[in-house]
């Protein structure tokens, strides 16, 4: 393979004195700065008539001038100082040529300090003029040693005025590390400009990374691993070991950022190219170990016409709307004999009938040897349910295995697709589990439609789970109705004689005498708490809901808080026990936790289920009533006789809860019964 690539050009910018501008932030980065949420920013704008005044930006998503900011937030005892990584980002995200261009210098700077640091001291401890001229070459050789000779990034601007950029991302490596100092800034860029770029998740680029080499086997790591759609390089990190990286993307940006990016990350020296790998192969006739790609989807632009008479398509030419296939023969053509490649597909390409005759020869030879289903989710696009293809280059006269591997890792579960693979890998087969595995026969593939869908080859289990499992939830169905039958509630009876109403009191009034407090859900913040979401409530069932990032820690549920939907018509209250303790209430619910000597939270949560009150306590718009939790009214009566209400409104609800149960149950075995004996495991006796 030749060493010399051509690497991409980084973005230039000319030295102007428009590089002294003062750093802008948005008012997020004013929150962040302060270590506060974004509506506290909203108010400061609001209350402080010598808040900054916005500098750019837009009407709805103003800019301030940095100076300012800190020069405010300092004044009004909120910083104390601005963190360092704050000040570093805000210069990169400053830089008159953009961002890009600002990470593409303190990369390689940053680069400098990992491979030379005692050198870079001493260089950098002069003048801005004097450390500009004295870098340059020091610069250029530590990259031709790190990503190869003929690169283009020797041509990064070094005058004085980068110098003080440079400065500052050395002194960020001092705290996170060179690597580290690079994948904090690279990750805030990719954080402010999330629709610019179609990014890898790090879970996913493990999941793939760990087919290519499973932990759990004595598999040599690949030494030489290409990525042809590079995009950040998330997956080429994923996979350490090897003792070259090659990386390619048709965005010059991209592949800059890459090429920093691994050769920070490690010692393989980096081969970067900047051009579409399908009509422009910087790598045409290299043969490597390992291939991982995440291709574009569904172009039609990609060269169709040109490349009618390419050696790639060995497996058959592509039509015009299969672009993934000839991304797939692509990478198959750089592998060596018995090199893996994974790529990240479209579900389509399982299945489209223009790519049937291709997908039949991939199978005959076997090229392809697994489809694995994601949930969706995994990656861009998030709504849709993506695939893995694992393929491996056959040898020459080599026997093809009989089957090809279906995995749905949904079913499959944490370290299933992998195993799976090991398993297959190592054996040609696998132990199949109804909805989650299979080794389908390629006989049985090669049909018309040489359908390679998961779904359509792993036929779910039965939802009862089969007669054992029918029986066990008839045994606890008639348990729980057994339960429910003790629970039900006495007759009613009208109270004795007619004793006077107590007085009422609201809860917003309760709130400001200290009996309680009243929190708003957000389902935000730091951390890995789940979250109780509405539904959770509703149903009755444990938190489901997934933490979305904030800036503070959240507010976690105790045993006795009370939480209330606010969106809805129907009178709901549920008392936190055990199993709901530590979770983060959602949106849409309102905690309110009671002081125990002042009241009883099934007390609280009984009166708060009455329609009536929940009725006076809402609003009604056109689509969706809500409720204000501070207008709900209680009695006020003393603890003693609280918990005598209390002890009756928690019975109801364990009878409430038995019967949810019941029907649960009930559901679950109906539905198993339909399914059994349908599909035969069931007798019908």
């Amino acid at each position: 393979m030749s060493e010399e690539i051509g690497a991409p050009h980084a973005p230039q910018d000319p030295q102007t004195p428009a590089a002294a501008a003062p750093a802008e932030v948005t008012a997020a980065e004013v929150a962040r700065l302060a270590g506060v949420g974004r509506a506290a920013v909203s108010n400061w704008r609001r209350r402080h008539a010598d808040f900054p005044k916005p500098v750019g930006g837009t009407e709805t998503s103003p800019s301030f001038a940095l100076p300012e900011v800190e020069q405010w937030l300092r004044a009004q005892g909120k910083l104390a100082e601005v963190p360092l990584r704050e000040r570093v980002w805000q210069q990169i995200a400053a830089h008159p040529g953009g961002a890009v261009a600002a990470l593409v210098k303190a990369g390689s700077a940053l680069l400098v300090v990992r491979e030379r640091p005692a050198e870079w001291l001493k260089l950098t401890a002069g003048p801005d003029e004097q450390a500009a001229g004295l870098l340059r070459p020091v610069l250029d050789e530590v990259l031709r040693a790190r990503l190869g000779p003929g690169h283009a990034l020797t041509e990064v601007p070094l005058g004085p005025p980068v110098v003080p950029l440079l400065r500052a991302a050395a002194e960020l490596a001092a705290e996170l590390g060179a690597h580290g100092a690079f994948e904090f800034l690279l990750g805030r860029h990719l954080d402010a400009n999330p629709r610019q770029y179609t990014l890898t998740p790090d879970g996913l680029a493990s999941l793939m990374a760990a087919l290519i080499a499973p932990a759990d086997q004595a598999v040599p790591a690949p030494r030489t691993v290409l990525d042809p759609a590079c995009g950040t390089g998330t997956l080429l990190r994923a996979l350490p070991g090897a003792s070259t990286l090659y990386a390619q993307d048709s965005s010059p940006e991209l592949a800059a950022l890459t090429a920093l990016r691994l050769a920070l990350a490690g010692p393989a020296p980096v081969r970067a190219a900047a051009a579409d790998s399908l009509r422009a192969d910087a790598f045409a006739g290299a043969a490597v170990d390992a291939v991982l790609c995440h291709p574009p989807f569904n172009e039609r632009n990609w060269g169709h016409e040109e490349l009618a008479y390419d050696p790639r398509w060995e497996y058959g030419f592509p039509a015009r709307t299969e672009s993934e296939l000839a991304w797939v023969q692509h990478c198959l053509a750089h592998l060596r004999e018995g090199g893996t490649a994974v790529l990240l597909m479209p579900p389509a390409v399982a299945a489209r009938r223009s790519g049937r005759r291709i997908r039949a020869d991939l199978l005959r030879r076997g090229a392809l040897r697994a489809v694995v289903a994601l949930p969706a989710g995994a990656a861009p696009p998030y709504g849709i349910p993506l695939h893995l293809w694992v393929l491996r280059r056959p040898a020459p006269y080599a026997a093809p295995p009989a089957g090809l591997l279906l995995v749905d890792a949904a079913a499959a579960g944490d370290g299933g697709v992998e195993a799976a693979w090991a398993a297959y890998d190592a054996a040609g087969a696998v132990e199949e589990v109804p909805g989650a595995t299979r080794v389908v026969p390629v006989v049985e593939l090669l049909d018309d439609d040489v359908d390679l869908t998961p779904a359509r080859h792993l036929p779910p289990p039965a939802a009862g789970g089969g007669p054992a499992e029918l029986t066990a939830v008839r045994e606890r169905l008639a348990e729980t109705l057994g339960r429910a039958a003790r629970l039900t509630p006495p007759p009613a009876a009208p109270p004795a004689g007619a004793a006077a109403r107590p007085p009422l009191t609201t809860i917003g009034e309760l709130a400001r005498a200290g009996a309680l407090e009243l929190h708003t859900g957000t389902g935000a913040g730091s951390g890995s708490a789940p979250v109780l979401t509405e539904q959770d409530v509703y149903a009755g069932t444990g938190p489901s809901g997934a933490l979305a990032a904030g800036p503070e820690a959240p507010l976690l549920t105790a045993p006795g808080d009370v939480l209330v939907p606010v969106v809805g018509a129907a009178s709901v209250a549920r008392v936190v026990d055990a199993d709901t303790a530590g979770a983060v209430p959602g949106r849409g619910l309102v905690l309110l936790r009671p002081d125990p000597a002042a009241l009883d939270p099934w007390f609280l949560a009984g009166f708060l289920r009455g329609t009536a009150g929940t009725r006076r306590a809402s609003s009604h718009a056109s689509t969706a009533t809500r409720l204000d939790v501070r207008r709900l009214q209680l009695p006020r009566q003393p603890l003693a006789e609280q918990r005598g209400y209390g002890a009756r409104f928690r019975a109801l609800a364990e009878f409430e809860d038995a019967l949810r149960l019941a029907g649960r149950l009930g559901e679950q075995l109906v539905q198993g019964l339909y399914d059994g004996l349908s599909d035969g495991t069931v007798s019908p006796q």
